[in-house]
């Protein structure tokens, strides 16, 4: 279920819901009365599930290839069968559809699209040259807008920051196919170039909110937990160096996703999502990210 990547999950969703406005509209008493507090635990479980449920699907549907290449991976080691590991993604897919429908419809079929996303990228979107990246990057970007769907009428207002990590994660996608046998250096330059897009959009977006200031040092880590092994990777565009530029930029969602939320001036909240990322490095160590 790959859980330090979940935790960027959750992240997704916590600046989705700063992005909505939410906090603008009522104190922290306000919330509670309004049952948002609720509402935002039920779209972070929500995610939680969905994602889960996406990255067991992913190992069901890469079992013939994992047999191959990764072959100490829980399901073709043995250690869970492969009618197990499906019982558990559609379980968990599942459940985080009737979360999101307990807080309202717009996230519930949010949910539903990112399930479907999700498994038309494992079965078949991964193997196109073209359309694997944007087809993984859409889950992401609908993640951001199931947070903003905490008001549902702000998802058509704003639904255009959707393209910011579809944008991100397509580039990362890109890479990653070469973190098992390597890669030419045009695919991790076309990286390059949409990372500096993505913090050019996430700019642009706190300017126009007068909060350049509040992210600026967000976005400038950020920038430095991507770029790093980014450019160690097109040095020496290997496996090992192409998988460690693609586990940073995973975990490098939480600061990205700290930046919207500080682009809000939501800043307790986007201070509480950089805390966060100990715990992704940390579950990173333990547990697979890629």
């Amino acid at each position: 279920m790959r859980p330090a990547n979940i935790v960027t999950a959750v992240t997704d969703v916590l600046a989705g819901i700063a992005i909505s406005g939410i906090f603008w509209e009522w104190t922290f008493n306000g919330l509670i009365e309004q049952g948002a507090i609720s509402n935002m635990l039920l779209l972070c479980l929500s995610t939680i599930c969905l994602y889960a449920g996406g990255i067991v699907y992913n190992d069901v549907f890469d079992y013939n290839l994992d047999k191959i290449e990764r072959p100490e991976r829980v399901i073709p080691s043995g250690q869970v069968s492969l009618r197990q590991a499906s019982q558990l993604g559609s379980a968990l897919l599942a459940f985080g559809i009737l979360a999101a429908l307990c807080v309202n419809t717009t996230a519930a079929w949010l949910a539903v699209f990112i399930s479907i996303v999700a498994l038309v990228y494992n079965k078949w979107g991964k193997h196109h040259p073209f359309l694997g990246p944007p087809n993984m990057g859409l889950c992401r970007g609908l993640n951001l807008l199931l947070g903003i769907s905490i008001i549902p009428t702000m998802v058509w207002e704003v639904w255009y920051v959707a393209v910011v990590p579809i944008l991100y994660i397509s580039a990362i996608t890109m890479i990653s196919r070469g973190e098992v046998h390597g890669s030419s250096k045009t695919p991790l330059y076309g990286a390059a170039a949409l990372y500096m897009l993505v913090i050019f959009l996430i700019l642009s977006f706190a300017w126009n909110l007068n909060m350049v200031g509040f992210v600026f040092l967000f976005l400038l880590s950020f920038a430095i937990m991507i770029f790093m092994p980014l450019i160690k990777a097109i040095q020496h565009p290997t496996g090992p160096a192409i998988g460690k530029s693609v586990k940073a930029g995973v975990i490098a969602l939480i600061l990205m996703n700290a930046a919207w939320t500080a682009a809000t001036g939501t800043w307790l909240l986007a201070l509480f999502i950089v805390t966060l990322l100990p715990l992704s490095l940390w579950l990173s160590r333990k547990y697979a990210v890629t």
